[in-house]
């Protein structure tokens, strides 16, 4: 990145897409892009956020989210401390309250929180000090997966305007569904959803997304598949009759997956549930962009500690 414009990003927390604009969303891609460079180099560490802490808060298991903050934090040469709730006080009956009041008495300059309730991101950065990243707060927004996606769309497509993406699966309960249909939707991309109709909410047409039932119409000239993991504790809830009947009429295999464009990239935000969202030689196939969403995932999310301390009160800088 060249040196001389200012730019500026005020946000003091990253809770959702829902909120936050197309020109802001480009410029957090665009922050992305020289952080990217970084991890690519032998030695991948750059001394941007020496002396700052980044808590990552996780009350629930998470490998890709967390593991991605972690490495974010050590290449910018922060320092981290990792809590989850089966190791800390959360296990004693600590609340969210108290335990973002200690936080904060760590001297924390960034809070990371995944945590089953919706809410619950917006309820701590009304807490702490502390800049607040939502790594996915129940069935409401996931904005970092949404921002990955999004990185990883652009750099293989150039332009996100114009092109049609299609998300499957539970929509219903999925809160990387809410924060791509608001992102790519605010990025100029006609978005599709598509999954059994138990597990597509009422009223999902208002956020402009269009809703079908029937994956083989869904998918008739799409350039992006984004396949949702099936959360099979869904079984048991009644929603859909069984693993099997869904990757019938739900999965994408070959056949499916030839009725979209012939470029299409197919996402998944794992972990993949190979033979009932997605067949393995798709996942492992050319259109596959899975293994490329975890490396920008690291990227994005370095873009994101960077901005949120400051950065985007500064001017541009090399890196």
């Amino acid at each position: 990145m060249g040196g001389g414009i200012l730019i500026l990003f005020k946000h003091k927390d990253l809770l959702g897409l829902k909120d936050i604009t197309a020109a802001e969303i480009n410029f957090l891609l665009d922050t992305a892009v020289p952080m990217k460079e970084i991890i690519s180099r032998p030695i991948k560490k750059v001394p941007t956020l020496r002396g700052r802490t980044v808590v990552n808060l996780f009350y629930e298991n998470s490998t890709r989210t967390r593991g991605s903050f972690e490495l974010a934090a050590k290449h910018l040469s922060a320092d981290s401390i990792n809590i989850s709730s089966s190791s800390s006080s959360v296990a004693k009956g600590e609340s969210l309250y108290d335990t973002a009041r200690t936080i904060q008495s760590l001297g924390a300059d960034v809070v990371i929180l995944r945590h089953p309730m919706a809410g619950a991101a917006q309820l701590l950065a009304g807490t702490v000090e502390a800049a607040v990243i939502n790594a996915g707060d129940g069935a409401h927004e996931h904005p970092t997966q949404a921002l990955l996606d999004l990185f990883t769309v652009r750099e293989r497509r150039g332009e996100i305007a114009g092109l049609r993406v299609l998300i499957v699966g539970d929509i219903l309960h999925s809160r990387v569904a809410r924060s791509d249909i608001w992102g790519f939707t605010k990025m100029g991309a006609e978005v599709r959803v598509c999954g059994p109709p138990t597990l597509v909410p009422p009223g999902l047409e208002e956020t402009g997304a269009r809703v079908y039932y029937n994956l083989e119409e869904a998918l008739v000239d799409v350039d992006v598949v984004i396949m949702l993991r099936i959360q099979k504790e869904r079984q048991q809830q009644g929603l859909f009759p069984g693993l099997r009947e869904y990757a019938r009429l739900y999965g994408l295999n070959r056949e499916r997956l030839a009725l979209a464009r012939k470029d299409a990239l197919v996402m998944h935000p794992g972990p993949v549930n190979r033979g009932v969202e997605i067949a393995s030689d798709i996942a492992d196939g050319p259109a596959a962009v899975i293994e490329e969403q975890v490396t920008n995932g690291v990227a994005v999310r370095m873009a994101l500690l960077y901005l949120l301390t400051g950065g985007g009160d500064r001017h541009e800088n090399d890196y």
